[in-house]
């Protein structure tokens, strides 16, 4: 075995698939700060070299022989817990098993790389190192199941106020979609149109959406475009297929789907649809960012509040990975970071102070 370099993320690839192992140590390999230090074609393989190697991050796919993704994960995330990031092939149904995946702690997604996906292999390679140094730098959260520890908006003294002319922006990558979990289902039906931005690969947000319109009083819907924004509705942005924005046309907003290069990256991007939310809504918005790596939305959250919008982010503690949030913070997008299970609440008590009338 070759002699390992210090100060790289270390890597274990596990994937049934030789061709998969060899793609991943490929891209993984051509990256100056992280190495593959081994690769796995099953799990009861990736068990004994986990003892043996030490890895800093696992990539895990989703099916596989002997014992599939979800259950080698779980009783990873029980007796040894580490970053994973699934790789999953571009399914219905695996795009479910990864939404679980991540319930029960994987850090991130990343499909396989297909024809039909248009990407190159550079920009599959960018993808999976950000996914990656995202993993290593995650604060490991403990599976919690749904109902146990359920979110409290304490609304005593906090009207419940909704009015269409008011936009409530999320905005999330890294740990974002247990986040936006937590904050959905703890939200009441009478609360302003929500629309959000969170990086997810194409095809697993109809799936995350699925989930969250079963598990919320709110009706969520993935955004088609040219959708009219109502109260106790939430759009969120499809997958890397375009980015999300509002327009005001007629006395309502409308969703937008503008299919453009990535920003920041990322298609959606959340700086894209804050900054449209800044043009459109101005100060009857309200803007947050919770949990996720790198610096997209902070610029776009600054010009929220330069328009008079309320905006917070979700604070450190809380955090899978607090790069966006804490970017935020740094360039004055807002001065105020609230723990994830009190982010309902602050929003409630923006809109009322914001004294809104309430709906009759």
């Amino acid at each position: 075995m070759t002699e390992l370099k210090k100060g790289l993320i270390r890597v274990l690839c596990v994937d049934d698939s030789a061709l998969m192992r060899r793609i991943m140590t490929e891209v993984i390999n051509a990256e100056p700060d992280m190495e593959v230090v081994g690769t796995a074609p099953d799990p009861l393989v990736a068990r004994d070299m986990i003892k043996q190697l030490n890895p800093d991050v696992i990539t895990l796919d989703v099916e596989m022989p002997k014992m599939d993704g979800l259950d080698f994960l779980e009783r990873l995330m029980r007796l040894r817990p580490m970053p994973v990031v699934m790789v999953s092939s571009l399914t219905q149904k695996n795009s479910a098993i990864s939404l679980r995946a991540l319930e029960l702690g994987a850090v991130e997604i990343v499909a396989k790389p297909n024809a039909q996906s248009g990407k190159t292999l550079e920009a599959y390679q960018h993808e999976v190192a950000d996914k990656i140094r995202a993993a290593s730098r995650a604060r490991l959260k403990k599976y919690v199941a749904p109902g146990q520890e359920a979110p409290v908006i304490k609304t005593a003294g906090i009207a419940h106020n909704v009015r269409n002319d008011w936009v409530v922006a999320i905005g999330s990558s890294t740990g974002g979609t247990e986040a936006l979990s937590r904050v959905l289902t703890g939200l009441p039906r009478e609360c302003p149109p929500i629309v959000i931005t969170q990086h997810m690969p194409a095809g697993f947000t109809a799936s995350f959406v699925e989930r969250l319109d079963r598990t919320c009083a709110l009706t969520v819907h993935e955004a088609k475009g040219d959708e009219v924004l109502e109260s106790g509705h939430v759009y969120l942005a499809p997958g890397s297929v375009a980015h999300l924005a509002i327009r005001k046309s007629g006395g309502v907003y409308r969703t937008v789907l503008i299919d453009s290069e990535p920003v920041n990256r990322h298609r959606p991007s959340v700086d894209v649809l804050f900054s449209s939310v800044a043009k459109e809504a101005g100060k009857k918005a309200t803007g947050i960012i919770l949990t996720g790596m790198g610096k997209d939305g902070a610029q776009g959250l600054l010009e929220m509040r330069q328009a008079g919008a309320d905006t917070f982010v979700q604070n450190e503690a809380t955090c899978v990975v607090y790069g966006m949030p804490g970017e935020a913070m740094n360039i004055g997008a807002t001065d105020e970071a609230v723990a994830l299970d009190r982010i309902g609440e602050r929003l409630f008590k923006g809109l009322a102070k914001a004294q809104l009338p309430l709906k009759r």
